[in-house]
């Protein structure tokens, strides 16, 4: 009988350490909040939308003339307040809910139905992914006033913010992004994207992102015509210099929000998508300062952060998949191809004020047909190959054509309906006081 009471007080004992310890079999597999994950996206959230304000503001207000930095500003600003509106609305619904191939629901979490503060995405809180998530779409829409600098009429702007993103931005989010999106969108198991090499790679945005705005701004600068002068002498000279290198400078700087932010955990892939970001960026601005050099004689100013700005979006795509080689790769040909590519505008005769398609467009373009090439295994789960080179092209043609296509039905539509360009008189003499009452002194 003591026997029995021995062996009964053993296994009683050991019942508890399991419980204690917690068993595999038993354990709570559900998702749980990870505080280091949440302190790291709030502050990328943070990083990335100071991208837009004041980081493109200041990058695009000093590189207008005088007379049209305020309305140049005021354009980053109402991008922001705009697309923060109807992201919340609808915005956020229609990319990350499961609905189709093309696009998400609309109502599903329409004014973030069923958000709350203790409502997880992943192991961070679905309010700060939605924040994260949300500066993104800001920033590809004012991007895209870059190609059309110092022309647009306020009233134009407006409505152009409000179709772009829902018939471009969210639809091309969703393919890449989304649930079971047309290119490869998370979740779906086993899909080979359209054409069946596989799904689209774009770690945080190239195709999304630049790709898209890019080719808008190229819409944009071909139904708004060119400036006076255009190509010209008489073209007024940039305001203030420093206002874009400190512009760059903000860029630079959140850019590890946008890329090393896409992670979604502080982690180690984090790490290594912050390390390959600013060694791309670095190579591409050496690499268009020594292009113009030897092509013009002198390196500019312009020229050297224009560069950092092609590696910044170049590595874009690539940022969680290859590694230290890949990036100085990425980083290099972006950095003359751009160079290069931004002249393409005086060749064929379309202004593009501030070298939206030359810079964002094409850098875009380079950073994900090499993701294809250089991606590795054991940094992002998918090696480089043939396959996946042509997957990225895939991705690549359908966010051109479907951009392109999209973005200059939308403008046509306004420009018919309510007119896209200011008077001529307001070109001579600024959209500053005729747009908004208001010019520097």
């Amino acid at each position: 009988m003591k026997n029995v009471l021995k062996y009964i007080s053993m296994l009683g004992l050991v019942a508890a350490a399991f419980l204690m310890t917690g068993a595999p079999a038993f354990a709570d597999t559900a998702p749980t909040l990870d505080s280091g994950s949440t302190a790291w996206m709030i502050v990328a959230t943070l990083l990335v939308l100071m991208m837009t304000l004041p980081g493109l503001a200041l990058f695009y207000g000093g590189m207008v003339h005088k007379e049209s930095v305020l309305a140049t500003l005021m354009q980053s600003f109402v991008a922001t307040t705009l697309v923060t509106i109807l992201w919340v609305v609808y915005g956020y619904s229609a990319i990350f809910t499961e609905s189709g191939l093309f696009i998400g629901s609309f109502t599903e979490k329409f004014m973030l139905h069923g958000i709350g503060k203790d409502t997880l995405s992943g192991v961070i809180p679905e309010t700060v992914f939605s924040m994260f998530q949300l500066t993104f779409g800001i920033i590809t829409c004012a991007l895209i006033f870059g190609s059309i600098a110092n022309r647009i009429k306020f009233s134009a702007a407006i409505v152009f913010i409000a179709l772009w993103f829902t018939l471009v931005y969210v639809p091309v989010a969703h393919w890449v992004w989304g649930p079971k999106g047309l290119l490869g969108g998370l979740g779906l198991d086993g899909y080979k994207g359209i054409f069946g090499f596989g799904t689209t790679l774009d770690f945080a945005g190239g195709t999304v992102v630049h790709i898209n705005a890019g080719i808008a701004g190229l819409m944009a600068a071909l139904v708004l015509g060119h400036r006076k002068g255009f190509g010209k002498d008489e073209m007024a000279p940039p305001y203030n210099i420093v206002f874009s290198v400190i512009g760059a400078s903000l860029l630079w700087v959140g850019w590890f929000g946008f890329n090393a932010g896409s992670a979604v955990a502080a982690n180690g892939n984090a790490g290594m998508a912050m390390l390959v970001t600013h060694v791309a960026t670095a190579a591409a601005s050496l690499a268009w300062m020594t292009a113009e050099w030897l092509t013009r004689g002198k390196p500019s100013v312009i020229g050297i952060i224009s560069g950092a700005v092609a590696g910044l979006v170049a590595i874009t795509p690539a940022s969680g998949f290859v590694g230290l080689e890949g990036s100085l790769i990425i980083g290099a040909v972006a950095g003359v191809a751009c160079f290069y590519a931004c002249s393409l505008k005086f060749k064929f005769g379309f202004d593009d004020s501030l070298d939206v398609f030359g810079v964002h467009c094409i850098g875009g373009i380079i950073g994900a047909l090499l993701t294809g090439l250089l991606a590795v295994k054991d940094i992002g789960g998918v090696d480089g190959s043939f396959t996946q080179f042509l997957a990225q092209c895939e991705g690549v043609t359908v966010t051109v054509l479907y951009c392109g296509i999209v973005s200059f039905i939308i403008l046509k539509v306004i420009d018919v309906v309510m007119g896209l360009r200011v008077g001529e008189a307001a070109e001579h003499q600024g959209v500053d006081l005729l747009l908004h009452g208001e010019k520097l002194h």
